[in-house]
């Protein structure tokens, strides 16, 4: 792997604290620390300064991007909310269920009983697939 590749890839692997803040700002956009900081605080306390400073990390990582055009600085994802979702997926299953995602899939069905609604939504699923197969 090359650097350029490496650092695509740490782009693309956000820690545990990272996902949480990205989370935040899919769901509201664009933000500044403070909001990011006060959403983090209604799950868990969350010091002011460690969102900043992991912010400015994810600045550095460039999985965010900082508008410092306004006295207060506004933070945007750089990447697509589903191609990072897709990527950590990916990585997940090819990890855990050595690349079968019908393996991860039984795991879940038999893990939760999904509701009459989920069912008929896989079931389409698996029908349109069926057809383009």
């Amino acid at each position: 792997m090359n650097s350029e590749q490496e650092k695509n890839s740490r782009k693309f692997d956000p820690t545990k604290s990272e996902l949480e803040i990205l989370q935040v700002l899919w769901e509201y956009g664009p933000s500044t620390v403070r909001f990011v900081n006060d959403k983090l605080n209604e799950q868990k306390d969350v010091n002011y300064t460690s969102t900043l400073k992991l912010m400015q990390i994810m600045v550095d990582k460039e999985i965010l991007k900082r508008d410092e055009s306004q006295m207060k600085h506004v933070y945007h994802v750089i990447e697509d909310e589903q191609k990072t979702k897709n990527h950590l997926l990916n990585k997940f299953v090819e990890s855990m269920y050595k690349g079968s995602s019908g393996n991860l899939v039984m795991q879940i069905l038999g893990n939760n009983t999904p509701s009459k609604e989920d069912l008929r939504a896989i079931k389409e699923l698996l029908n349109k697939l069926d057809k383009d197969q």
